[in-house]
């Protein structure tokens, strides 16, 4: 009765997948409700996220892939060619191709029919999959991502999965207790800040020994760089907002503590948070350098500066282990004892806002990539 989406897992396990990241399409729900009982599947709020989780994976030596609506690809398109493409990493991208057969909703087609010209555009390889007969070219697809350390897109035409009137009735998703209680109580102060950035960041520096780390884009990188360069430091040269995904993808392929340095604009921009507290990776701290600006591109106010209070944010996502740090005492402390409690955590740095200067990082993408997973090895 799955006849079709059992031989995509097939062909997924047979090419050593081990985690997926999902974010279903109704086209294809019988492949979605497959995929968590054969892989490792993170529930995905927002395709982008998926990119970052997935880099973060494969950096920590596992084969993540993404399952998604095409559709999805408009969502992600800059984090995969300045994060997936820029540092050269694999990625099969399994996608229900919308708004080409039989499309009853019309807001899916003006993306969907150019879908090929763009991925043309981008250098991206595809490969149309529009009948049942044509479902084993996906093991090329996870091949040529693999061999080649690339994006390759499977389109799969709703038309692949077609079946009669009745015929997948058989296969239904049974659901657990949804019954808990939530109970918080939070009032906290957000005083002046003392630390800058860069004080905080040579403060953590400090501590690391096998932990790897996930720095944030521009500024924060070079800080660290200069700070402390380090082959178990991964540095972020592009993808916007996609630090804490890299760090969950990393987290859930690795034994080693992974530490994000991830800003206030950053966090604010991405959906990850409610995704790692229900993943609740135990070696994940994030902590979040919050000057209350866009410090890479001019000090630029963000909702954090007056609004949002970030560390209230992550509890709301369901993040348990928080905790808000105004000084480079009260840093010190937390770092201390940050290990004594099970992940994920986070970590709430009240900074200045400002830059120091910094040279540009002295190695490619290559060479980040390179260093850092063999010393991961």
């Amino acid at each position: 009765m799955c006849e079709i989406e059992e031989k995509i897992i097939d062909i997924m396990k047979d090419n050593g997948i081990d985690i997926v990241a999902t974010l279903p399409c109704g086209k294809a729900k019988s492949l979605f409700h497959l995929i968590p009982h054969h892989f490792h599947d993170v529930a995905l709020n927002k395709e982008e996220d998926g990119i970052g989780i997935c880099a973060g994976a494969y950096l920590a030596l596992g084969k993540p892939a993404i399952v998604m609506q095409s559709s999805g690809l408009g969502n992600s398109m800059n984090a995969l060619m300045s994060l997936t493409s820029t540092y050269e990493l694999p990625l099969p991208i399994i996608t229900s191709w919308r708004g080409v057969y039989r499309e009853q909703i019309l807001a899916q087609i003006p993306f969907n029919k150019n879908l090929p010209g763009m991925l043309k555009a981008f250098d991206i390889p595809y490969t149309v999959i529009d009948d049942k007969s044509k479902i084993n070219m996906m093991d090329n697809v996870i091949c040529d991502a693999y061999e080649n350390s690339r994006i390759h897109v499977a389109l799969i035409s709703p038309k692949t999965w077609e079946r009669r009137r009745g015929e997948e009735a058989g296969l239904t998703e049974r659901f657990p207790k949804r019954e808990r209680e939530t109970i918080v109580e939070y009032k906290k102060t957000i005083h002046e800040p003392e630390m800058t950035r860069y004080d905080a960041i040579k403060t953590v520096a400090e501590i690391l020994d096998e932990e790897a780390v996930v720095s944030n884009i521009g500024e924060p990188s070079k800080e660290l760089y200069e700070i402390r360069d380090r082959d178990l430091n991964f540095y972020m040269l592009g993808s916007y907002s996609q630090a804490s995904s890299i760090g969950l993808g990393m987290a859930l392929k690795t034994k080693r503590e992974v530490v994000v340095l991830d800003g206030d604009g950053s966090l604010l921009a991405t959906s990850v948070l409610p995704t790692i507290a229900a993943e609740t990776p135990r070696n994940l701290s994030i902590f979040c350098l919050d000057n209350g600006t866009l410090g890479s591109t001019g000090d630029q106010l963000t909702n954090a500066y007056s609004g949002v209070d970030m560390e209230l944010m992550a509890i709301s996502a369901g993040i348990k282990e928080t905790k808000k740090v105004h000084t480079e005492k009260e840093l010190r402390a937390t770092i201390e004892g940050l290990y004594s409690i099970k992940g994920p955590r986070f970590i709430h740095v009240i900074v200045k806002p400002g830059n120091a200067e910094m040279e540009n990082i002295k190695l490619t993408s290559w060479q980040i990539k390179r260093r850092f997973m063999k010393a991961m090895l």
